[in-house]
């Protein structure tokens, strides 16, 4: 476990071999006491204030903010929050895993289980929601809070990636992911449950199926998820809220301002 995380140090091997065999990897205690104090405190303030760049995807009562109080790009809002969605040493992790030269930031997001109605967070694939013609794009999902099967803890299906790219699942009205995996060496495989203690993450690549349980408890459930992409990721021109607008070139390099690079062998 790591009390604190010095950006060049080495993750130990196990962790990367894990990760590159299985899509997903956890890891204890990326922050340490003073800034999940601290983070806790910037998220907090961000989520409530009602003006910024951020995107809020859908206001209290929707359905779609019974699964998730989603704010994106919250890195724009507020200084404190981009402090970490900027931090070398999540980019370098990131990295690492990957393998590859250079680490980019495609956006952030506050991800908020909230107390009372809650819904599970249905399986799904990241990178089917992404402008992104390349894989290998992936999240750091750092938790503010404790996580259990309770108040929304992460599932994720071991090696699934290899299945490929398939459609966008609807969060709110979902499709069985599984049908996808029948047939496949993954149509047996058993999800792993990823209980965690505040200030811990995991990472998981943009193909893996993941999934999130309801909240129960009284208490909201909060997360930092930072999506990162390899330095060369070209843009689809698949819409997305993140780029529309922006004047991307199809087949170009995603990059710029909005999109910084935040780690380099």
């Amino acid at each position: 476990m790591y009390d604190t995380f010095e950006p060049k140090s080495l993750l130990p091997q196990e962790k990367v071999e894990f990760y590159r065999k299985n899509g997903f990897v956890q890891i204890h205690n990326v922050l340490t006491a003073d800034e999940l104090e601290e983070l806790r405190d910037y998220m907090d303030e961000a989520m409530n204030s009602a003006q910024g760049m951020s995107t809020q995807t859908d206001q209290k009562g929707g359905s779609y903010y019974r699964v998730l109080n989603q704010r994106v790009n919250i890195w724009r809002d507020h200084a404190g929050m981009a402090k970490y969605t900027a931090h070398s040493r999540f980019a370098e992790m990131a990295r690492q895993l990957v393998g590859t030269s250079g680490i980019r930031l495609f956006h952030d997001h506050a991800l908020l289980k909230m107390p009372g109605d809650s819904k599970p967070t249905p399986w799904h694939q990241d990178l089917t929601y992404w402008p992104m013609n390349e894989t290998g794009a992936l999240s750091i999902w750092i938790t503010l809070d404790d996580v259990d099967e309770r108040n929304g803890c992460m599932m994720f299906i071991p090696g699934s990636r290899s299945i490929g790219k398939l459609n966008p699942i609807s969060l709110v009205d979902p499709q069985d992911i599984f049908e996808y995996t029948k047939g496949t060496e993954h149509e047996h495989t058993k999800p792993v449950i990823v209980r965690m203690k505040a200030g811990s993450c995991t990472f998981h690549d943009g193909l893996t199926f993941h999934y999130a349980h309801a909240n129960v408890t009284d208490n909201q459930r909060r997360v930092l998820a930072i999506i990162y992409m390899t330095d060369g990721t070209t843009y689809s021109g698949k819409s997305h809220t993140i780029t529309n607008g922006l004047g991307l070139a199809v087949g170009e390099p995603i990059r710029g301002g909005l999109f910084p690079l935040l780690a380099r062998a």
